[in-house]
């Protein structure tokens, strides 16, 4: 039996490295950042770097990808001779991404479509992308690559500080996470993604590097137990505190198959603003 020809659909939010998105042929549909006088695809038209580097003088604001972008993706996936698709997006509750991708219709371009919500966010997300590769590589059918990567989606946690909650306020994406009282105090919440898909706090800690030991911890916990399992360590200009973790994590979890590390894209940049720091880990065993 002739193996099947799937493709990966992934939003520009779920930071999937170039590297994986070259090797499993991702199509990628890009989230807008919009500034006063100009918008931009994120990841394509606009830099990680460009967004810092304007901070001081506007905070923009993120918009999903158009439909009509995407439509054309479905287009070209067509086109490029594919008969399926598993479309892998970040959290319904953190971005309608999803449901504007789901609801283009029961199946676009007459493809066969099925439609990952991950409920979670940057790498956390991509993961699930990167299995999807990895099974449709193994000629698994359709189905069972579907059942795969929401079984992986369900096991996979990402534990994150931020410098500051202003941004993630600002863009209203601050879910369940408590307001600015910790501040006097600089007690730093470590966040996560919760069953829904929405940030909430695991917990909280006296100081930056108390929070970022503490989301290490919480992420090796995670991973207690686990045979086979990526690793991650994600930032937002704090490559010198991601590298130190990312040493930690591969010296306290060897075994992993892939670590990933660098910078979160645009898009994600302008909701967690300067010195993110993700650690993340995606038990597959």
């Amino acid at each position: 039996m002739a193996q099947e020809k799937i493709a990966i659909l992934v939003d520009s939010c779920s930071d999937v490295p170039k590297e994986y998105r070259d090797k499993y042929h991702m199509y990628v549909a890009p989230l807008t950042i919009i500034y006063k006088d100009a918008q931009y695809r994120d990841g394509i038209d606009i830099q990680p770097e460009d967004v810092f580097a304007r901070f001081s003088e506007e905070i923009p604001s993120t918009s999903l990808p158009s439909p009509a972008t995407v439509a054309d993706l479905f287009k070209q996936i067509k086109a490029d001779g594919y008969e399926k698709v598993i479309a892998v997006i970040i959290s319904s509750g953190l971005s309608g991404t999803f449901e504007m991708v789901s609801g283009l219709g029961p199946a676009p371009e007459g493809l066969e479509t099925c439609y990952i919500d991950t409920k979670n966010i940057g790498i956390g997300s991509g993961f699930s992308a990167i299995r999807a590769g990895e099974l449709i590589e193994q000629g698994l059918p359709f189905a069972e690559v579907c059942r795969g990567v929401e079984d992986a989606a369900r096991n996979t946690k990402l534990f994150f500080c931020v410098s500051t909650l202003e941004y993630l306020m600002k863009g209203g994406r601050i879910g369940l996470v408590a307001g600015m009282i910790g501040t006097l105090l600089d007690l730093k919440p470590v966040i996560s993604c919760n069953d829904d898909g929405i940030y909430y706090t695991v917990a909280k800690a006296r100081g930056r590097k108390k929070s970022l030991s503490l989301a290490l911890e919480k992420a090796l916990e995670f991973g207690a137990g686990a045979k086979d399992y990526n690793i991650t360590v994600m930032h937002g200009a704090a490559k010198d505190e991601a590298d130190a973790l990312i040493a930690t994590m591969k010296e306290r979890l060897p075994g992993y198959r892939y670590a990933i590390e660098g910078q979160i894209t645009p898009a994600l940049v302008v909701h967690t603003g300067p010195g993110l720091i993700g650690v993340g880990i995606q038990r597959l065993a």
